[in-house]
């Protein structure tokens, strides 16, 4: 299927963020400590684990399936350059924030040999679990190349350390991967360090930390240019607390995703990340907004046939049995502006993939990353 894309790009408030004194950003956060760490885990621990049936008629089916698709083709990728370095490796990776275990799938896919889970939900994670078992059993062969062992471990990650936790104390991960949670420890910049410290101290030289966030220049430029403290649309909607003050840490906005998401986050604005890791010698990759990550990625072929495999883009115009996902006026004109671009060129019967305008509002949102953690050669030793 073809594609539409129409997404603004964004200008970077840079002045904007940080401006606020650390003083008041301590207060604030003060004030706030553990206050959104409960929010969060009892948002999260209280979502039904509905079937795919039920996820169907969701306003979102397809936006989800989208992001889906943007994780699995990070995942895949870094895993690809991991194996260009070394196709031998037995990969060990660590999932921060690993929700229901939604990507055990892409690690079995990926063939990685250790896992090692973990999440603020105790619930969450011990869906996720389940989940880890039931993939295991269904492989009847016991020399499946997609079998892997893995660990889960509770705990808030913007608080408690993992390494103070783990079965091998010194263990070593090639990946870390932390998908749409990040930005929840930029509540203070102790939180962040503790997070940030969870990611990347224990990666080897040469492994990776890829994640996806909310991007904070984003957030601030709609904000900016809305009417007053609140800007979306009927899929999502972001409500600040201030349009004039945005602290590098400790910046709350309540965010609400239909059907997904209902509670505080924190903005990150990504240079500040991107300065905080190199205390662990991280250096970045990639940071690439959603839209710009599609472009690159979707033109290869292997890619593309994966967007019908997860139904991650919308058919357009849809079968007579079927109704769009939004029934709001003029949702799908940019749809429609391009089926009468390709109907001008050839009379064969035209059929596109696409998002809603709304959900392309959501989606590009965001951000998706990746660092590298440096590796430094031995000096050679002179010759006498």
């Amino acid at each position: 299927m073809a594609e539409v894309l129409e997404v603004p790009t964004a200008v970077e408030p840079t002045k904007d963020i940080g401006s606020k004194t650390e003083e008041t950003e301590s207060q604030n956060t003060s004030q706030q400590d553990s206050i959104s760490d409960s929010i969060v885990a009892k948002h999260y621990n209280e979502r039904q684990d509905v079937g795919l049936t039920e996820r169907t008629k969701s306003r979102i089916f397809f936006l989800r399936n989208f992001n889906n698709w943007i994780k699995s083709i990070c995942i895949a990728d870094t895993l690809q350059r991991l194996r260009d370095s070394d196709p031998t490796a037995r990969l060990t990776v660590l999932d921060l924030c690993c929700g229901k275990g939604g990507d055990l799938l892409k690690w079995k896919k990926g063939q990685i040999s250790r896992l090692v889970c973990s999440d603020i939900a105790e619930v969450s994670l011990q869906q996720c679990e389940e989940r880890f078992k039931e993939l295991g059993n269904r492989s009847n062969n016991p020399y499946d190349r997609g079998t892997f062992t893995a660990e889960f471990y509770s705990a808030d990650l913007s608080k408690e350390l993992l390494s103070e936790k783990y079965e091998d104390p010194s263990i070593q991960f090639d990946l870390a991967s932390c998908q749409f949670s990040f930005h929840y420890s930029f509540e203070s910049h102790a939180q962040a360090e503790t997070m940030l410290r969870n990611a990347c101290e224990q990666l080897r030289p040469g492994g990776y930390f890829i994640g996806t966030v909310p991007n904070g220049c984003e957030l601030v430029r709609r904000l900016k240019t809305s009417e007053g403290t609140q800007f979306g649309n009927d899929v999502y909607t972001v409500n600040f607390h201030s349009k004039d003050e945005f602290p590098l840490f400790g910046c709350r906005y309540d965010f609400h995703l239909e059907g997904v998401v209902d509670c505080p986050e924190f903005l990150l604005y990504f240079p500040l990340l991107e300065e905080m890791a190199k205390k662990y010698q991280m250096e970045i990759v990639y940071c690439k907004t959603f839209h710009e990550f599609f472009d690159e990625h979707s033109k290869d072929p292997e890619n593309n046939r994966l967007f019908g495999k997860m139904k991650s883009l919308e058919q357009y115009p849809p079968d007579r049995n079927t109704t769009a996902s939004s029934t709001t006026e003029g949702d799908y004109s940019h749809a429609e502006e391009r089926l009468n671009q390709l109907k001008e060129r050839t009379d064969r019967f035209i059929k596109l993939g696409t998002l809603s305008k709304s959900e392309w509002e959501a989606t590009s949102l965001y951000l998706v990353f990746a660092f590298r953690k440096e590796t430094h050669s031995q000096p050679q030793t002179a010759a006498t």
